[in-house]
């Protein structure tokens, strides 16, 4: 076991390094930051680098196991009413406490008076999407459903009930779709495919256990968009405080560590006790695991909790006034035209720090049986995310609207789907999902803001359309990143196969005429 987190820390050190030297390079250069600022993130990184080993061991240990067997079972019991019903409820419980979601939603809390959609509003109606579209997810499965047809058809109407909703509402619609997935909720939904794909003995059973995070990231935008008709939202605004209190000494600092870890230890407990009370009464149904087993799953529920624990606090405590500052200082630097290069650069490294990138990568990388590498999916997440950061401080310096960004990107994302590999598609659409976590939310969503209001002269009018809408962003581009690297993964297997089969037939022409 010791050795297993050794592994595990050493594997996050190596994901969380990059982008903290790339922090502490833009605060001893073009971007100083304040002495307690400063501190507060140096032990955030620290936090992060234990915290995801932590939680990565614990995810293996517990929650991908219980999904399998789960997901297994109840395809195994043939009844279709069970499957929907487990498969909604399950959406639910992993959802309403997904820390991701938690930290949208208290900041949508802080809009005006004018707006009806308070946070646990936002949650319950995100959850229930969840719920929904995971009972689509486990039916297509079991009914061989192609993906791209569910998506295809999913999209559409997410952007014709877009019509219908204030533009002021857009950005958060589509960022509900992209934080729902974090890390709480794309291990157990994950193995849930697997589970239910391992009973199917025809050739596509693995490549459809792919898909369920797709369409469980697509069901909390229609919803919301849908919450948005219902009461009429509109006219947003975000208060900004431009200048946050910080802690004047040492012991301050350890304070506000101490009540970020008491206050997100609060949030996690709450997200896994319905998760593990979900599983005890599966198991007293069931008895599906041995004593031993059931051992291993309790120590692993024990490292997911303090792994997330720590890492939420280290992400939110030591991050998100970083992200601000940097964001404001960038942003009075040559009209604030370096946030394009700073942000994609940023952007190519942020994406590997999250924690559900490492068990999407490693879920591929094990269905494939190693033809689809976890290296070449990060190569692919990370660049997807680049040009996707990119982008969103191009329309922050711009004023974009949006849709001219959100409309051309999923076209093209769902035109890919005709001509990448049924695979690569679940694996694609999962992928942007995944990629929008607690790091984007967290450190890349206040740097946006603080750009953003720097850049308007201290009005807070644009913060709710311009600097919301960088989650969405880094949801999109992995979906054409990763459907463009299984076409030439594809090509690639073609080719390899053609020169076999010729090899093998000059070989027969060889021993013919011998």
């Amino acid at each position: 076991m010791t050795l297993a987190l050794k592994e595990k820390i050493v594997e996050s050190l190596t994901s969380i390094l990059p982008i903290a030297l790339i922090i502490a390079a833009l605060s001893l250069t073009v971007a100083p930051l304040d002495a307690g600022v400063f501190i507060l993130f140096v032990v955030g990184v620290f936090l992060l680098i234990f915290g995801m080993g932590c939680f990565t061991l614990g995810a293996d240990m517990s929650m991908l196991v219980i999904g399998e067997k789960i997901g297994s079972s109840i395809t195994h019991s043939r009844k279709i009413w069970l499957i929907a019903l487990v498969s909604f409820v399950i959406g639910i419980i992993v959802t309403v406490a997904e820390p991701d979601l938690q930290i949208l939603a208290a900041q949508v809390k802080s809009l005006s008076d004018r707006t009806v959609l308070g946070n646990y509003l936002l949650i319950l109606t995100v959850a229930v999407g969840v719920g929904v579209f995971l009972m689509f997810a486990m039916l297509r499965i079991v009914f061989h459903i192609r993906l791209s047809i569910l998506l295809i058809g999913f999209y559409v109407m997410a952007f014709v009930l877009s019509i219908f909703v204030s533009p002021d509402f857009w950005a958060v619609s589509f960022d509900a779709g992209g934080v729902t997935t974090g890390p709480m909720t794309v291990p157990f939904i994950m193995s849930l495919g697997v589970g239910v794909a391992s009973i199917r003995s025809d050739e596509k059973g693995q490549a459809d256990s792919f898909g369920l995070v797709a369409l469980s990231s697509v069901g909390p935008i229609i919803a919301v968009l849908t919450l948005g008709i219902v009461f009429q939202i509109g006219g947003l605004d975000y208060p900004y405080n431009a200048e946050p209190d910080l802690p004047a000494n040492t012991y301050g600092m350890l304070f506000l560590y101490l009540k970020g870890f008491s206050d997100y230890s609060t949030e996690v407990l709450i997200a896994l006790t319905p998760v593990l009370l979900f599983f005890l009464g599966f198991e007293l149904f069931t008895r599906a695991f041995r004593k031993r087993q059931m051992v291993r799953i309790f120590v692993g529920f024990a490292y997911t909790f303090l792994g997330l624990a720590l890492f939420l606090t280290g992400a939110n405590v030591g991050f998100m006034p970083v992200g601000r500052a940097i964001g404001e200082q960038l942003a009075n630097l040559w009209g604030g035209w370096l946030l394009i290069p700073v942000g994609m650069l940023i952007g190519y490294f942020v994406v590997a720090a999250e924690p559900a990138v490492h068990v999407l990568n490693k879920q591929v990388e094990r269905i494939s049986a190693g033809a689809i590498g976890a290296k070449s999916m990060k190569r692919g997440l990370c660049a997807g995310v680049c040009i996707s950061l990119g982008l969103a401080m191009l329309r922050i310096l711009t004023g974009i609207n949006i849709m001219y960004i959100l409309l051309p990107g999923y076209a093209l994302a769902l035109v890919l789907t005709f001509f990448t590999p049924p695979m690569f598609t679940g694996i694609a659409f999962d992928s942007g999902g995944v990629a929008s976590g607690a790091m984007v939310s967290s450190f890349v969503l206040p740097l946006a803001v603080g750009a953003c209001y720097t850049l308007s002269g201290g009005s807070t009018a644009n913060i709710m359309t311009q600097a919301f809408g960088c989650v969405a962003f880094v949801a999109l581009t992995p979906l054409i990143s990763i459907q463009i690297l299984g076409i030439v993964y594809q090509r690639k297997t073609r080719r390899i196969r053609r020169n076999f089969l010729s090899v093998e037939d000059r070989i027969l022409e060889y021993e013919v005429d011998a």
